[in-house]
């Protein structure tokens, strides 16, 4: 793996879980109650078998179950629609509105949405996505036709008598379907949920397992540093015991927070050192020659890092002197000039 794909997992990583704690942060009132909840339910009902492992749900069976109750149910809608048209008063909704030919000129402004039931059959004959997917779908469809009728045309019309005794067909008809329609798109919400669900949780372990990949990697790196600066350290020259003296001294001009840094370089090396303490003591000769010359560099770096905060002091300082010296020359001008008191 090259150091950009392992930066883009470790960021991919990073962004994963900081995003859920935010999740969980944002929810955590409500899913503590849902908890507190749940554990009162647990301890109602004892003697059950509470440990369990989360893994995904195969939801292929469940989905091909439903798809086939749904075709039973649209099945059984398609057999009311033929129904309602095999009724003497169905012809004049078998097809589109033949505007053009009725001379319905605002036919289109005040129905919105046109149907006829021979549009309603072509869908759900329909092999492609544009198929009906359930059956309130057909039935808003199927009900469309008739109360646009109703819509257009006056109450004392034909057609408006006609669709307004088709449509009570209809809804008699429906509500001996309804009651297997309200399970049926119940169960399919359950679906689509437990869908969702399975998908986070699969991206959630495949996270899981590139988070461990990372590491792995990441372990791999620092193994290779540390024997690189072994090596590195072993070709370099010992340290001298004026060396010694001088890094602890540049040790001592620290600020107390790099001091706690460097404190962090000695136990890295030295599982036993105490960090913790007013007082913290170490031998400099009985440390590493890896430590002293991370140390050494560390140092640098602070002194660096001071001398720029210092250094913009020292030019701020600066220019408020100039400012002020500025004000003043400007000020024995004026009091040179002709007439001023």
């Amino acid at each position: 793996m090259s150091f950009l794909q392992l930066e883009q997992k470790v960021n991919e990583v990073s962004e994963f879980y900081a995003n859920r704690k935010r999740q969980n942060e944002f929810k955590g009132t409500s899913d503590l109650k849902d908890k507190e909840k749940s554990n009162s339910n647990n301890n109602t009902n004892s003697g059950g078998n509470n440990s369990c492992t989360k893994k995904p749900v195969d939801g292929s069976k469940q989905h091909a179950a439903c798809s086939k109750r749904m075709q039973e149910l649209m099945r059984q809608f398609g057999t009311i629609l033929r129904q309602i048209s095999q009724h003497k008063w169905a012809w004049p909704f078998m097809e589109p509105v033949d505007v053009e030919g009725l001379g319905l000129h605002d036919y289109y402004e005040i129905i919105k949405k046109p149907m006829d039931l021979s549009t309603i059959r072509n869908q759900m004959e329909a092999k492609d996505d544009t198929g009906y997917r359930n059956v309130s779908d057909i039935y808003a469809d199927a009900r469309l036709v008739f109360t646009n009728a109703m819509t257009y045309n006056d109450e004392r019309n034909d057609i408006h008598v006609m669709a307004k005794t088709l449509l009570a067909k209809l809804e008699e008809k429906w509500l001996l379907l309804w009651p297997k329609v309200v399970e049926e798109e119940k169960r399919l919400k359950e679906e689509e949920t437990q869908a969702l669900a399975n998908m986070q949780l699969v991206h959630e372990i495949s996270m899981a397992r590139m988070a461990a990949d990372v590491e792995n990697e990441l372990n791999d790196l620092n193994s290779q540093l540390d024997e690189l600066r072994e090596m590195v350290v072993k070709k370099s020259r010992k340290w001298s015991t004026e060396e010694k003296r001088k890094l602890g001294a540049g040790l001592s001009t620290l600020s107390t927070e790099d001091l706690n840094k460097a404190l962090e370089i000695i136990a890295q090396s030295n599982p036993d050192f105490q960090t913790a303490g007013e007082v913290v003591e170490f031998d400099m000769d009985a440390q590493s020659e890896t430590t002293l010359w991370r140390l050494k560099f560390f140092v640098k770096e602070a002194w660096e890092h001071q001398n720029k905060i210092s250094s913009k002091k020292d030019n701020g300082n600066l220019k408020r002197k100039e400012f002020c010296e500025a004000l003043a020359k400007t000020a024995r001008k004026r009091s040179k000039k002709p007439g001023s008191s």
